[in-house]
């Protein structure tokens, strides 16, 4: 049985439920249970609830909570999808997603981010989550096929890789675009494995970097 909410959670629901239009009752509650603040650093756990997103160092935010609750609608998870999310920074969207009842993977490409997210996860109680350091351009082949794929970086296409690990009736979402604006993209390959694009939401996320892509400068 999930523990009661907090004021604050139950407040970051409805910011959520109000700024993105998102109604789904199982997304909204997996932001009323999970705990944001653990994710963040302890000088900004005090914004933890606003719809904002935050730094968490290493050039690295956490993501507005009403735009995650878009990318999550969009994905349409169910109980028991194999799902990964490349770029996993924090580790927040991963508690999201492990709530949902997914089997989840996450892959993040700097070192010092990956552990701390497996130490945030570890203590807040979520252990059936994978998070693997390494280039989100590849994926994680090793678990795939994987039923949804979430991408929380933009480029200005979809990486081959990550298309070729998603499963016949699967779906991924990534923001897609240049440096200062992308739009949400959400990629369905069909039971024939033809891909179908749809266009959503606008969106700024910080760039999805491979390691054959010298990083950006830390501002």
């Amino acid at each position: 049985m999930a523990p009661p909410p907090t004021l604050e959670g139950s407040a970051l629901r409805a910011r959520v439920a109000r700024s993105s239009s998102v109604q789904e009752p199982r997304i909204l509650e997996a932001f009323e249970q999970v705990p944001r603040a653990a994710f963040l650093p302890p000088n900004l756990v005090s914004r933890a609830y606003e719809d904002q997103a935050l730094p968490i160092g290493l050039g690295q935010t956490i993501s507005q909570p009403s735009m995650i609750a878009l990318m999550l609608d969009a994905l349409d998870c169910q109980p028991r999808h194999r799902v990964l999310e490349v770029g996993s920074g924090s580790g927040y969207v991963l508690a999201l997603l492990s709530h949902l009842g997914c089997d989840v993977f996450g892959i993040e490409r700097q070192a010092e981010l990956a552990a701390r997210a497996r130490e945030t996860l570890r203590r807040i109680g979520v252990t059936d989550v994978v998070v693997q350091e390494g280039d989100g351009t590849l994926g994680l082949p090793a678990h795939a096929p994987y039923d949804r794929i979430l991408v929380s970086a933009g480029a200005a296409a979809i990486p081959d890789p990550l298309v070729a690990q998603l499963r016949e009736g699967g779906r991924l979402v990534m923001p897609v675009g240049g440096a200062d604006s992308q739009i949400l993209v959400t990629c369905e390959r069909d039971d024939k494995g033809t891909l179908h694009y749809r266009a959503g939401s606008s969106c700024v996320f910080v760039p999805l970097i491979s390691d054959s892509t010298p990083p950006p400068p830390l501002p």
